[in-house]
């Protein structure tokens, strides 16, 4: 067991409060400005164009979608945000990362976003599910557990659907298009998640082959954080944090997720002088996740997870419970 000594010029992390979300201003250009009407034809001209677009658009509804430009895709994607219509914020991203270049940190922070809401409702739901049908289980009310497991089923068909989804953006476009070595280690620790995220509900052969994926992708971007970013930096601290929790959870190695966790907190700890103050609280915020892991994962009450979902109040933490945007954040 691992016994956590930290040093106290560290204090200040106990002071961060996790709840609090900084909102990030939207700046969007006026409609009225930004689809300027153009001067009107004769009325004969009018009708004629209004018929021939409208057939047009009837007959290939799916073309107007592909001609969407970039920037207006990225404009949709952030109204779909504040509408938190998260779906729609999906399949604008998708359009945006099928351009095949580089993401802005911005426009990988939507992509992330986007997938994190659309993929964390259906995890909550899946775990409550699950946590019902354990207790009507034990209760034998048999009639209960059969609609309770059709409903599960329909929800991992769901949580399936959204990580393959994300997992063929990652592979087709994004990874092929990464060019940074921050970028690089985002999509792989995304491709690793959402393996994660699979390997959480399925069973037999089908969580071992994404378990693998998981741990393969993980890895990949373990090596390249290593090189390319420093100890503090976001992406890499909130790395290591989804990776320990992999091991926790999904490999049931506790020691190796104590480890890595206590590993990466030490390196950030050394560092944490040479940051910013916008940097300092961004790496803390994480910190503070590893840190809490750490102390449930050592209490004399905890024990290795096993495949049923984890208690509400001894769940561990990995990025989604940080404030959106506070890993894909580059370093100052």
């Amino acid at each position: 067991m691992y016994m956590l000594h930290f040093e106290p010029h560290v204090s200040s992390i106990e002071h961060i409060t996790l709840s609090v979300h900084r909102q990030r201003r939207l700046h969007l250009p006026s409609l009225s400005s930004r689809y300027h009407t153009p001067a009107q034809p004769s009325s004969l001209q009018h009708q004629t164009a209004d018929h021939h677009q409208l057939t047009h658009t009837l007959q290939s509804p799916t073309k107007t979608h592909h001609k969407m430009g970039y920037e207006d895709s990225v404009y949709l994607a952030k109204l779909a945000e504040q509408a938190e219509r998260y779906e729609e914020m999906v399949e604008n991203m998708k359009a945006v990362a099928s351009a095949d270049q580089e993401l802005s940190v911005e426009e990988r922070n939507l992509l992330s976003v986007a997938y994190k809401n659309v993929i964390g409702a259906r995890r909550a739901s899946w775990r409550i599910v699950t946590s019902i049908e354990q207790k009507e289980e034990s209760k034998g009310n048999e009639q209960q557990v059969t609609l309770i497991k059709d409903y599960r089923r329909k929800i991992e068909a769901e949580l399936a659907k959204i990580c393959e989804d994300i997992l063929e953006v990652l592979d087709k476009h994004l990874i092929p298009s990464a060019q940074s070595g921050e970028s690089k280690v985002f999509y792989h620790k995304m491709k690793g998640d959402y393996h994660r995220y699979l390997a959480e509900f399925a069973m037999g052969d089908k969580r071992k082959e994404s378990a693998d994926k998981s741990l393969e992708a993980y890895q990949a971007a373990t090596e390249v954080a290593g090189t390319d970013l420093a100890p503090t930096h976001p992406i890499r601290l909130g790395l290591a944090l989804n990776f320990s929790v992999f091991y926790y959870e999904i490999l049931n190695s506790p020691d190796k997720a104590c480890q890595m966790a206590k590993t990466s907190f030490d390196e950030a700890i050394a560092e944490l002088d040479t940051l910013s103050e916008e940097s300092y609280k961004d790496s803390t915020l994480i910190m503070q996740l590893l840190r809490d892991n750490l102390t449930l994962w050592t209490s004399s009450e905890a024990e290795p997870a096993s495949d049923a979902p984890a208690a509400a109040e001894g769940e561990s933490k990995d990025t989604t419970d940080a404030p959106a945007g506070e890993e894909a954040k580059p370093a100052q």
